[in-house]
């Protein structure tokens, strides 16, 4: 497991790595790590021990964005963002009004996370309020610790998805009341980006925020080249894109902003000033034609970012995957990404994205006992490949390269079993 950015201290002190190791989980919470052959006369006699001998533990991936609604849109073809959210994104959303057709996804959609691996996400619904009461209803069950919340957009949408700012505020307020720090579920203030929110819409949204002193913020930011031009056209009076949410008070240290693709220095300085965070979304902003995360930049800034799959203009619910592409953004731009870096960012860099390293992103004893299984024969494939891998370092990288939802053989969330391969 990761227990510092590599970026910070080095790779060599950022993480810990027992070969033989082993993790011992009580009432939900880890309670002791390290190797084996230390740990195991320790136990009681009537204590359970699971062995995997060909296999990975590590934290539960943490996914800093992804959409609900969009699950039945993934891999849509042949668009740019603006004209992908008007074609496929809004019709696909509309059909959250329907409280059967939220439930009916809701359940698929957290099938999916737990079966890539992911124990924490921070969720976008859709406009409905029901989409997020049926997303925390499937959580809720199976005590997962998640973040979402409803999305406010009043215009320059469809009439059919739009809400205002006055019921925006008041539906937004009414699920804070019922879900926010009920079990371990969190709720995020959600405007989808600042060209769907009116002046109004935005000034309630940052109000809910001093309302409420440890809600979560999310949006999008800088994904299109496209979007920063009509941002520009809705909001002259701004310096630029990020000032337009600095003036309505939405950053701070829960805000995560999406994408920051076309981010510049200033605004990078900015967003770590806040202490706000970015999330890195590499297979969406490849499928929509976005551009290039420069995460050599964000790191300069000490900038905390986590990692996004994006679904459904992301086109993979597996961070494995995602991490095969954030290798290739930063190959693109004449970079490395280490595989402690990966791990760090699908783990810890998330958590700490969102404020939440007391609780998850590492097997720190006294933290939640979310965690993964990854099994090293999960193809032929793999299994061939990692047995030409001489280290850890090898052997996280083939994971990362060519592993999937397949490479998940367990999912633990609070030390219960979620997901059996």
């Amino acid at each position: 497991h990761s227990i510092a950015d590599p970026a910070v201290v080095g790779i060599d002190a950022s993480y810990k790595y027992f070969e033989d190791g082993l993790l011992v989980t009580e009432n939900g919470r880890i309670s002791a790590i390290g190797h084996a052959s230390e740990l195991l006369p320790s136990l009681a006699a009537d204590v359970e021990v699971v062995h995997h001998k060909d296999a990975l533990i590590t934290p539960g991936f943490i996914d800093t964005h992804i959409h609900l609604p969009q699950t039945g849109m993934v891999g849509a073809y042949g668009e740019q963002l603006l004209d992908w959210l008007n074609t496929y994104t809004f019709p696909c959303e509309s059909q959250f009004a329907d409280k059967a057709h939220a439930e009916e996804v809701a359940g698929i959609f957290i099938k999916e996370l737990l079966r890539n691996g992911t124990t924490t996400a921070l969720v976008f619904g859709s406009v409905h309020p029901q989409s997020v009461d049926s997303f925390f209803e499937e959580a809720q069950k199976l005590d997962l610790r998640m973040i979402a919340g409803k999305v406010m957009m009043d215009r320059n949408a469809p009439d059919y998805l739009t809400d205002t700012a006055e019921s925006s505020y008041l539906e937004s307020k009414a699920l804070i009341e019922r879900w926010h720090g009920k079990g371990r579920l969190h709720y995020a203030v959600t405007p989808r980006f600042a060209p769907t929110s009116t002046p109004e819409q935005l000034t309630l949204a940052g109000q809910l925020l001093g309302e409420y002193p440890d809600l979560y913020m999310q949006t999008h930011i800088s994904e299109n080249l496209q979007e920063i031009q009509w941002v520009k056209e809705l909001f002259p009076e701004r310096k630029g894109y990020l000032d337009v949410y600095d003036h309505y008070q939405l950053l701070g240290e829960r805000s995560v902003f999406a994408h920051g693709v076309h981010l510049c220095d200033d605004e990078c300085a900015r967003l770590a000033q806040t202490g706000s965070a970015v999330a890195f979304c590499p297979t969406s902003n490849f499928f929509l034609g976005s551009g290039l995360f420069n995460l050599p930049m964000a790191e300069k800034h000490n900038l905390n970012v986590g990692l996004g799959t994006d679904v459904g203009a992301g086109t993979s619910f597996s961070l494995l995957h995602t991490l095969n592409e954030a290798y290739k953004v930063m190959q693109l731009q004449g970079a490395r990404l280490s595989p402690f870096k990966s791990l760090y960012l699908a783990t810890l860099g998330g958590a700490r994205a969102l404020r939440l390293e007391d609780k998850i992103g590492t097997l720190q004893p006294g933290t939640d006992a979310d965690f993964l299984v990854l099994d090293y024969n999960s193809t032929p494939l793999l299994s061939y490949r990692l047995k030409q891998a001489n280290n850890i370092a090898e052997t996280l990288f083939v994971l990362m390269t060519l592993g999937d939802d397949r490479t998940v053989l367990q999912t633990y969330a609070a030390g219960n079993l979620v997901h059996q391969r």
